[in-house]
């Protein structure tokens, strides 16, 4: 029942449609898509819906020509690549490196919002979906998201960093406080402002996709901003464009650091002296043949063995570190570092370029190349947190995906870093702050039980994230260049795995003896212009969950509701009841709102493959020109012509997007 003020009364809401305010009759057209008023469309999956898949060749020759030129340029003249990337660095990061910190800073403001607020209570999905999977299998999927490479490159090396050497206008080197802060610093670059924006891509993937019936694109969020005409025009295509680039750039990072972390076990274990590029190399060709046979295969569950076996793996060595390491110490430092972290969030956001040169060299180094690297990888780990978040609520969504992973990177880097540090202060050798990152890692390894077993076992994780990373990540990539196609090309998903993989090659080039510089300039000049992207994603996931069903329903009830209640009060003090009747025109509880507008009732007309406009009915399920899931087996057809000529790329598949097969790759190793 709902309830609006008329002037001196109040009058009853009509239960039957409106338009804006006109009630419509038996014998008017319904101004709705299926005579059905957008407050009452339950969501729409986009498994429910039909779509016709294929290579986007515009996104796809583009983004190709793109990469391949880099990779070109970056193999034959890798000095000028390096001479141009340096260059264009220091002009970005004095002029435009504030970009990166208000991204990060206004996502973390944003999801706060929208988990907290009333928009909080939309689902990811139909109102009666339900989640896929069980709280504890979510999250520990979640985990496998937030455990990569990073924890084992940075983990030990980026605390002790600060602890020898703090952030600029904070503590004292070698001090109580700076172990503190240490710990506190590699918190905030790790913790709740990453994983917001993962939050912000997933959750905009997942309302899109599992309420809206959207293709699971990073276009398909911009609706609300530009319309079908122009996210699935030019503006579409860009931005699907530079998303791709993002991930490309951002998981070659993620891959070069691996060879060089590898590279470094295999120095120590083989006895030899410093390795060359040339050796780095070998490893990544070594690693690529391990991608590809892995993605031509298509045997998920073989991935997804690895993938747990490495989290399985890396749990224990986190566990083994705190048992074998100084645990007291640890346990102390656990929670204090934590209160350190919450009570200067706000500081440590608030340091800007502003604080003069020593803080632009701080964040160049540091936290604009994190806040880079975490937005370069917001298509990808979004699309992942995406597929296995289906049916939770945004508030839920949120808090899990803010809080979980966070927790357990939080608790790594404590004990990575705080074992690293106590090495310091005992006077450890190799642990002053001159090593490099890869030798801390092994250096602490190397002081604690078994150490000559573990150096193999960090080098098979460590490969294991090489190859489950790129197997991940270049199918998201397929699935971006292929409009949305939850099952791309297996050619074109290799093509995308060995342009990372030119990439990286091309970073650890352009490094020479430097590699880690030239991986972090890279980034960041890649991520620059996404942020533009992701602050303009958040206008658009705001407004679309604005116009969802559920929030137009509440809003109603809110007003009609609680204005009844007054007037109940009023006129009848203790005994009064509700009730629903006609409205004069403008008088009932949606006066105020146009409910024919075409921003709130385009996305739930449905339509076939070509796009043209087909009535259903919502109840029954049923389309009025007798299509059925079980007529369309062009699929079938699509992949027989592709196996009798090999031709690829002008083949469409036609069909319903099967969420399920999009979720099936939902934990084959997700991790950065």
């Amino acid at each position: 029942m709902a309830w609006q003020r008329a002037g001196e009364r109040f009058a009853p809401v009509s239960s039957e449609p409106t338009s804006g305010s006109t009630a419509v009759s038996a014998e008017t057209p319904s101004p709705y898509p299926h005579d059905l008023h957008p407050g009452l469309v339950r969501g729409i999956d986009v498994g429910e819906q039909r779509n016709r898949f294929g290579i986007d060749k515009i996104v796809f020759f583009i983004t190709a020509v793109i990469i391949v030129s880099f990779i070109a340029w970056g193999v034959t003249s890798p000095e000028s690549v390096s001479t141009a990337s340096t260059t264009a660095f220091d002009w970005a990061i004095v002029n435009t490196g504030w970009l990166l910190n208000l991204t990060m800073a206004l996502g973390l403001v944003v999801m706060l919002y929208i988990g907290f607020s009333r928009l909080g209570r939309i689902k990811l999905g139909t109102d009666d979906s339900e989640p896929e999977f069980s709280r504890f299998s979510w999250v520990a999927m979640m985990f496998g998201a937030g455990i990569g490479v990073g924890i084992f490159f940075y983990g030990p090396s980026e605390p002790l960093a600060y602890y020898v050497s703090p952030p600029p206008h904070t503590v004292e080197a070698g001090t109580a406080e700076a172990l503190h802060q240490a710990v506190a610093q590699s918190h905030f670059h790790w913790g709740l402002s990453a994983w917001a924006m993962y939050a912000l891509v997933g959750g905009a993937i997942a309302y899109s996709s599992y309420r809206r019936g959207r293709v699971p694109l990073i276009s398909s969020v911009f609706k609300p901003l530009f319309g079908s005409r122009g996210t699935d025009g030019i503006i579409g295509k860009i931005i699907d464009i530079m998303a791709i680039i993002a991930t490309l750039f951002g998981t070659a990072a993620t891959l070069g650091l691996s060879a060089v972390q590898i590279g470094q076990g295999v120095e120590i274990i083989s006895g030899a002296g410093p390795l060359t590029n040339n050796i780095l190399l070998t490893i990544i060709a070594v690693l690529s043949v391990g991608f590809i046979i892995s993605a031509v295969s298509g045997v998920t569950r073989g991935i997804r063995l690895l993938s747990n076996t490495n989290i399985s793996l890396t749990l224990g060595l986190v566990i083994f570190v705190f048992l074998a390491g100084p645990t007291l110490f640890l346990f102390n430092l656990i929670p204090s570092g934590i209160a350190v972290y919450l009570d200067e969030l706000l500081p440590m956001i608030s340091k800007s370029l502003s604080w003069g040169d020593d803080t632009v060299e701080f964040q160049g180094w540091w936290t604009a190349f994190y806040w880079a690297w975490w937005i370069a990888w917001t298509p990808f780990v979004g699309m992942f947190i995406a597929k296995i978040s289906r049916g939770r609520t945004l508030r839920e969504f949120v808090l899990v995906t803010m809080l979980a992973p966070t927790t357990i990177l939080i608790l790594a880097f404590t004990v990575f870093g705080g074992t690293a540090i106590r090495n310091s202060q005992n006077g450890v050798e190799g642990f002053d702050g001159s090593a490099s990152s890869q030798q801390v890692l092994f250096d602490m390894f190397g002081q604690l039980p078994l150490a000559q077993i573990t150096p193999f076992i960090l080098i098979l994780v460590l490969a294991i994230f090489f190859i489950t990373s790129a197997d991940s990540a270049s199918l998201v990539m397929g699935t971006m260049s292929s409009k949305g196609d939850p099952e791309p090309n297996k050619l074109v998903v290799v093509f995308w795995g060995l342009c990372m993989m030119g990439i990286a090659i091309v970073m650890l080039l352009a490094g020479g003896e430097t590699t880690l510089t030239a991986l972090q300039n890279l980034t960041i000049l890649i991520a620059l212009p996404f942020s533009a992207v992701l602050l303009l994603m958040m206008v658009a996931f705001v407004r679309d969950l604005r116009t969802d069903p559920a929030y137009i329903r509440r809003t109603y009830a809110r007003s009609a509701v609680e204005n009844a209640v007054v007037r109940g009060l009023e006129e009848h003090g203790d005994d009064f009841g509700l009730a629903v009747e006609p409205a004069p025109e403008g008088r009932g509880a949606g006066a105020d709102f146009d409910s024919t507008a075409e921003n709130v009732t385009e996305w739930y007309q449905r339509t076939d493959e070509d796009g043209n406009a087909v009535d259903y009915d919502y109840d029954t399920g049923e389309w009025a020109d007798g299509w059925t899931p079980d007529s369309d087996d062009t699929t079938d057809t699509a992949d027989a012509a592709v196996d009798a000529d090999g031709d690829h790329g002008d083949v469409e598949k036609q069909r319903r997007t099967d969420p399920g097969s999009w979720a099936d790759d939902a934990h084959d190793g997700t991790q950065r």
